[in-house]
């Protein structure tokens, strides 16, 4: 089984995609081909080394649910107007 070097930067980007973004760590190692154990391996090393202790960070917390709240009303959406165009071809 080989094994991939990956550079210590596309790590870092890995790390921030599910500590800052909020992707989940499934969805990030399929994405990037890398498998889960490697991304919680890498979290631990370049992940925040002393998390806060004032609990959630407020502004980050608003932006990560705003971001959901897009993606999620365009699927919605998305989904209402296939719902439309599939019933059409029932009639």
């Amino acid at each position: 089984m080989g094994t991939s070097n990956y550079s210590d930067e596309f790590k870092r980007d890995a790390v921030y995609q599910i500590t800052v973004r909020g992707y989940p760590v499934r969805e990030v190692s399929r994405r990037l081909g890398v498998s889960t154990h490697s991304l919680y391996k890498w979290m631990k090393l370049f992940g925040d080394p002393a998390p806060k202790k004032s609990g959630v960070d407020h502004e980050a917390e608003n932006r990560r649910l705003k971001r959901e709240l897009a993606r999620v009303t365009e699927e919605r959406d998305i989904l209402k107007k296939a719902t439309v165009y599939f019933a059409r071809g029932s009639q």
